[in-house]
C-alpha cells in the first residue's frame, strides 16, 4: 500500500490518501473502512443530457465524489474490486447531495479515507498495509493425481490462482500407456500454471504438496523440464522449492502445509506463520492444560477482567461489526490486553488459520494461570 499523505490524530479525526497496489491491500482497505467514514474517490457515473433533437442521451462522465459510508457492500477478491455504498456529501453538478452512489475501489486507483476516530485497530491495519515486510510470500501447489490447486498465501488472504483437473485412466493392465500419457499431460499443465503464477522475486518459497508420491513425480518433471527448456526462474530457485506430505490434493490441506517445520522455517517471521504458531499453541494448551485456555466472547472477557490473558487471538471479522458499540468493545479489549502486557494476534478471516479460529467463535485466549471456574459460566 502506498500512503501518499496522512493527516490525523491517533484516537481522533483525520484523513489518509492511499493507493492500494494489490488484492492484499484491498483486503486491508476492506477492514479499514467502516460505516460512518467518508471516502473521496474518482468514479464514473451515467448522466442524462439534452440531445440536439430534444431527446435525452445517456453519457458516462468521470467525477470526484465524497460519500458518507453506510455499507461496505462487497469485496470481490476474484475481480479485485471493493464496493462501498453511501450518500454523496460533495457538491457536484451531476450528483445531488444526499444521492446514493456505489464507489468501486481498485488497485492503483487513489482515494482518501476520512475517519472521525482513528482508533488503535484502524492504525494497526494501516501499519500492516504499509509494511512490505509483512508479506507472507508463499506459493503452494497442492495436488493429487489428476487434480492440482495453485495457491498464493499473502499477508492477509489466501488466493486460488489456478485449479487444474485432468481425467487420468487406471494404471493397471492394457491402459497403462494411456495412464503415463495422461499423467505427463497433467504435469505439463500444472507446470505451465506454476510458471504463470509463481514469481520467485516475490515469494520466499514454493511448496509442492500431495499424498503419496505425486509431489515427488511432479517435482522431478519440473526440474527436468526446467533443464530441457532452460527455465531460469526454476533452475535458479530450485533450493526454494519444498516438498510436503498432505492427506489430500484439496485446498483444505493448506493447513498441513503451514504446519510443516521446513515451511515454517522459511516463513517464520511473517504474519501468516505467527498466526499459525499462535493457533497451534492455543489448541495445544486446550488439550494439555484446558483451564489455561478459553474461547468465546464471554469467557475471554471474564478471563481478562481477572488479568489472566497472556495471548489474545481474534479475527478481523469481529471488528467489521456494523454496530459501533460492539466494534469499540473489541477495540478496547485489544488495547487493554496489550496495556496489561499481553500479546495480541489479529487473524485474517481470509486465511486458513483465521477460518479455524472463526469456527470457535472468532475469539480465544491463552491464559497466564488456570481459571477452572470459567467452566461454570455460560458462553
Amino acid at each position: 500500500m502506498k500512503i501518499v499523505h496522512q493527516d490525523f490524530v491517533p484516537g481522533g479525526p483525520g484523513k489518509v490518501k492511499m493507493v492500494p497496489a494489490d488484492s492484499d491491500d484491498l483486503w486491508y482497505v476492506y477492514n479499514l473502512i467502516a460505516p460512518g467514514d467518508s471516502v473521496i474517490a474518482v468514479t464514473v457515473r451515467k448522466v442524462l443530457r439534452e440531445g440536439a433533437s430534444g431527446g435525452r442521451d445517456a453519457e458516462r462522465v468521470k467525477l470526484k465524489l465524497e460519500i458518507k459510508v453506510e455499507e461496505v457492500a462487497d469485496y470481490d477478491k476474484v475481480g479485485n474490486v471493493l464496493r462501498i455504498r453511501g450518500k454523496n456529501i460533495l457538491e457536484n453538478e451531476h450528483v445531488k447531495i444526499g444521492a446514493y452512489h456505489t464507489l468501486e475501489l481498485e488497485p492503483h486507483r487513489p482515494f482518501v479515507l476520512k475517519k472521525d476516530v482513528w482508533d488503535s485497530l484502524a492504525l494497526h491495519e494501516l501499519n500492516q498495509a504499509r509494511d512490505p515486510a509483512a508479506s507472507a510470500d508463499l506459493a503452494v501447489v497442492i495436488m493429487q493425481e489428476g487434480l492440482a490447486h495453485i495457491l498464493l498465501v499473502g499477508r492477509s488472504m489466501t488466493i486460488t490462482r489456478s485449479r487444474i483437473e485432468t481425467s487420468i485412466p487406471r494404471k493397471h493392465g492394457p491402459s497403462v500407456a494411456g495412464y503415463e500419457k495422461a499423467l505427463s499431460k497433467f504435469f505439463e499443465n500444472v507446470l505451465q500454471a506454476f510458471l504463470k503464477n509463481v514469481d520467485f522475486s516475490v515469494v520466499r518459497c514454493a511448496v509442492i504438496a500431495s499424498p503419496g508420491f505425486t509431489k515427488d513425480q511432479f517435482h522431478r518433471h519440473l526440474l527436468l523440464e526446467a533443464e530441457r527448456k532452460q527455465l531460469r526462474p526454476i533452475i535458479e530457485n530450485k533450493s526454494r522449492i519444498l516438498l510436503v506430505h498432505t492427506t489430500s490434493g484439496y485446498k483444505h490441506s493448506l493447513r498441513e502445509v503451514l504446519d510443516a517445520p521446513n515451511v515454517m522455517n522459511m516463513i517464520k517471521d511473517t504474519k501468516a506463520a505467527q498466526e499459525v504458531r499462535a493457533l497451534q499453541d492455543f489448541f495445544s494448551m486446550l488439550s494439555n492444560e484446558p483451564h489455561r485456555a478459553c474461547y468465546g466472547p464471554k469467557h475471554v472477557e471474564v478471563a481478562h477482567e481477572q488479568m489472566a490473558v497472556q495471548t489474545l487471538l481474534i479475527t478481523d471479522e469481529l471488528f467489521r461489526n456494523a454496530d459501533v458499540v460492539t466494534r469499540q468493545k473489541y477495540v478496547n479489549l485489544v488495547n487493554s490486553v496489550k496495556n496489561s502486557g499481553g500479546n495480541v494476534h489479529i487473524f485474517s478471516s481470509m486465511h486458513v488459520s483465521g477460518e479455524q479460529l472463526a469456527q470457535i467463535t472468532g475469539i480465544a485466549a491463552i491464559l497466564r494461570f488456570p481459571l477452572p471456574d470459567l467452566d461454570d459460566i455460560e458462553m
